[in-house]
């Protein structure tokens, strides 16, 4: 959107109902595997904004994702999963060429954007024009390296048309706001969203801190990555002669808990444009950089209060020093507080 314009802007939400996607990248980085980066979809919007020009009235800040229906690529067997790969051709001797292992997925997806309007998109009629032409664009192109599927032959359904609401601005208006994002989750279901969960990885290197001061944050990550068992000691019952018994005991997860890549860190200096051999953009400053890892969560979309807990929007500090720079998406979401013990007891009884 151009800031040349003296327009005003209105706050809006755009929602692209079930995009299905075919063979997206299912390899989300070095250490990862399964649902699609995030920065893939923060690079989609950035990419879809670029493509509908500044022009077009509407400015794209933040993306937010539900995930309907997610197929790995892969044969199972036993605990071994083995992606499904492709065949290349043979080499000019005949010898077979060397694989490249590559992890696909098809994905069944509802993309929420926190978008910014001009003023000349207040009627429904006007954003509906809008919201249809996005979906369009988008149609074209391509998320996290799959294909955005066009829409299945037949009458359209609700749940299917894109949607583009304005969002009351006004602090007195908190409550119909969160009334309206109430009313489209629930367009979303059934699905899982995706939100940060920082909070548990800095809670979990705390606790191993407390055991061993060496512990890293790596040590945390891997931690929560995984299903941790223990033996318990279950004592024997009285007056009998029976020895103690000893059972593998899972500890308790917080939910739906993933390790996800969330940007990346700087590894160099700022390259000017072009001093770079093999750079994908001549005309853009490089810079080596490193994936950097958090924890994330699926939620169900009714778990969700407000548009500020859903979307992703991407993060970078200029000032800080080359070595320390960081981008990174980041989201607003916050757990909702635990119950009090005795307000716990008074539920179950």
């Amino acid at each position: 959107m151009s800031s040349e314009d003296n327009v005003p802007e209105h706050r809006a939400l755009l929602v692209l109902p079930h995009i299905r996607v075919q063979n997206a990248n299912a390899i989300s980085s070095p250490m990862t595997w399964g649902f699609p980066a995030i920065t893939a979809f923060t690079g989609l919007m950035t990419a879809l904004e670029r493509r509908l020009g500044r022009d077009a009235g509407i400015a794209l800040y933040g993306i937010g994702v539900v995930c309907h229906r997610f197929d790995a690529q892969v044969t199972t067997s036993g605990y071994t999963r083995t992606f499904h790969l492709t065949r290349n051709p043979v080499l000019v001797d005949g010898s077979s060429a060397a694989i490249v292992e590559e992890g696909r997925a098809h994905l069944d997806v509802t993309l929420v954007f926190d978008v910014q309007l001009a003023g000349a998109y207040r009627g429904d009629a006007e954003r509906l024009a809008l919201a249809e032409r996005v979906a369009d664009e988008l149609a074209g192109m391509r998320l996290a390296g799959g294909s955005v599927m066009p829409t299945l032959v037949g009458p359209t359904h609700w749940s299917t048309r894109p949607v583009l609401e304005l969002v009351p601005d006004d602090d007195s208006q908190l409550e119909e706001r969160r009334k309206q994002f109430r009313g489209l989750m629930r367009r979303w279901l059934p699905g899982f969203a995706l939100v940060s969960r920082d909070d548990l990885l800095q809670t979990r290197l705390a606790e191993l801190r407390a055991d061993d001061p060496k512990a890293s944050a790596l040590d945390a990550w891997l931690d929560l990555s995984r299903w941790n068992a223990r033996a318990v000691e279950r004592p024997a019952k009285q007056d009998s002669d029976q020895m103690p018994t000893v059972e593998w005991v899972t500890d308790p997860r917080p939910g739906w808990i993933v390790p996800i890549p969330v940007g990346f860190a700087a590894l160099s200096d700022l390259h000017p444009p072009g001093t770079i051999r093999g750079a994908r953009d001549a005309s853009t400053p490089f810079r080596f950089v490193e994936t950097v890892w958090s924890m994330g969560q699926w939620i169900s979309p009714h778990r969700i209060k407000c548009l500020e807990d859903l979307v992703w929007v991407t993060d970078h500090d200029p000032e800080h020093p080359s070595e320390h720079t960081l981008y990174r998406c980041r989201n607003a979401y916050r757990p909702p507080a635990p119950v009090p013990t005795d307000l716990t007891h008074d539920i179950q009884h």
